[in-house]
């Protein structure tokens, strides 16, 4: 571990948003899947959420810059259970699909706890799902085409909130506590190392300033 590597490690853990996320609803194209993942990183989203398509999860491609390192994906079986569970951690969930109550989606508070559904390639969000979402989200569109590829609609919505975030200064300190922040931080910088501390019931090491492991 290199000290500049560990100084990348921490920045971009600092400036990770724990209260911005995304819903994947049975996205079964593994391109797509992994482009969406990394537009997540980019704009410092800590965990995504997916329900899986008949098969399982997408298989990573190289469309994510290996970007499923950083960005863990909570599986959850249904989607109204994983927006019911969303809900309860205070998040408000808007569902990217066209209805009478649909608003652009600039007009929304980023900067709240939000998660972003998206639905399947084909068909997009269900419309249960779309229901029990607190509001219904469009890209207004000008030409000929009536939507975007899923993972283009997720990085433009995935932006617009990175932009209302930035001017309200949610980069500018961590979001996270400092002790979860140290925790992801070994794991990071220690993948190997981690899991075994973990099969023995230990807690991590203490990391010097530079990145090393402090012996006690």
């Amino acid at each position: 571990m290199t000290p500049e590597r560990y100084a990348k490690l921490r920045g971009v853990l600092e400036r990770r948003q724990p209260t911005l996320t995304v819903l994947m609803e049975q996205v079964n194209k593994p391109h797509n899947f992994s482009a969406i993942l990394r537009s997540c990183d980019a704009v410092g989203v800590l965990g995504a959420h997916a329900v899986a398509p008949r098969g399982g999860l997408p298989t990573y491609s190289a469309t994510s810059g290996s970007a499923e390192k950083w960005v863990h994906v909570e599986t959850h079986p249904d989607a109204l259970s994983a927006i019911g569970t969303l809900q309860s951690r205070g998040f408000q969930v808007l569902a990217t699909h066209l209805s009478a109550r649909a608003v652009d989606y600039r007009d929304l508070d980023y900067t709240r706890p939000t998660c972003v559904l998206l639905g399947a390639e084909k068909w997009g969000v269900s419309q249960e799902a779309a229901d029990a979402a607190d509001h219904n989200v469009v890209i207004p569109m000008l030409g000929m085409v009536q939507s975007l590829n899923v993972s283009v609609a997720a990085a433009t919505i995935l932006f617009e909130a990175q932009r209302q975030r930035l001017a309200a200064g949610l980069y500018e300190r961590p979001q996270l506590e400092v002790a979860d922040l140290e925790r992801r931080l070994f794991e990071w910088a220690y993948p190997d190392l981690a899991p075994l501390y973990r099969e023995r019931g230990e807690p991590y090491p203490a990391l010097s300033e530079d990145g090393q492991i402090l012996r006690g």
